[in-house]
């Protein structure tokens, strides 16, 4: 237990320290390029990376990194624990300004994660797990304060009871079948709203009791939802396979995630 909680220190500040190097090259006029997936890139990415990197490596933890060229299965499938990164997930959220990106640091254990926290710089929103549950500190941006501080001043999250209206993670303006299908078939019972965030933030609204469930059928990687799965299911909530109802896995041969829901 006390390893954990020196590693989940160590991640936090990772996640301080990252989120510092975005709000840096936030505030400039920067630049954006095109990853082979054609997905945008800036020099914000591959600052947080650097630094978080430079934090992670002395645990002697491999490191799983969406910035990080990944090594081979046969190298990877060895590995017990390992750190699965996300230096800037919302990359689009950033470059629109609109503050909802976010720093996602898990550990993972034997496929499965069990320590996350996810930080939004521009909000000041860290969400994070102990042993006990998932927490929430916000950070005032005119009070200096440490991760030692965050993590034991943290209010812990409570998800939401099931009741009407049952509020569900997507996007107010475009949904897939799937997802249209989903909210149709959950309507016929129940009393629905959807509400919406960027990044790793739609887990962490469900972790946090503003939302009840989130239905992801669109294509993801591990390193976009190891955090916040581990900040979901210390809130008491399951990340499910959508085909097998199991719980998703990480350290995979393919770091492609399955269509999944994070739900009660």
């Amino acid at each position: 237990m006390e390893n954990l909680i020196q590693n989940g220190l160590i991640a936090l500040q990772a996640a301080l320290q990252g989120g510092a190097a975005i709000m840096e090259v936030y505030a400039t006029d920067f630049s954006v390029e095109t990853k082979e997936d054609h997905s945008p890139l800036t020099q914000a990415d591959q600052k947080a990376n650097e630094v978080i990197q430079a934090l992670l490596l002395p645990t002697g933890i491999p490191i799983i990194s969406e910035e990080t060229k990944t090594l081979d299965y046969s190298t990877r499938q060895k590995w017990d624990r390992c750190w699965m990164v996300d230096p800037l997930d919302g990359t689009k959220e950033f470059v629109k300004r609109n503050g909802e990106f976010t720093v996602n640091i898990a550990l993972i254990q034997d496929g499965a994660p069990i320590f996350g926290v996810v930080y939004a710089p521009v909000l000041g929103d860290v969400y994070f797990t102990k042993s006990e549950g998932a927490f929430k500190y916000t950070i005032d941006p005119n009070v200096p304060v440490t991760a030692e501080h965050i993590w034991d001043h943290a209010q812990q999250m409570t998800k939401a009871p099931w009741e009407q209206p049952i509020k569900v993670v997507g996007s107010r303006s475009h949904m897939n079948a799937d997802t249209e299908a989903y909210l149709a078939q959950l309507s016929e019972k129940h009393e629905t709203e959807v509400v919406s965030k960027g990044s790793s933030l739609k887990f962490c609204l469900v972790a946090e009791g503003s939302a009840h469930v989130y239905p992801r059928f669109a294509p993801t990687m591990e390193w976009d939802t190891a955090a916040g799965h581990a900040v979901c299911t210390h809130a008491g909530l399951q990340v499910l396979n959508q085909e097998t109802c199991q719980p998703l896995t990480y350290n995979k041969e393919n770091l492609l995630n399955p269509y999944f829901l994070v739900c009660p």
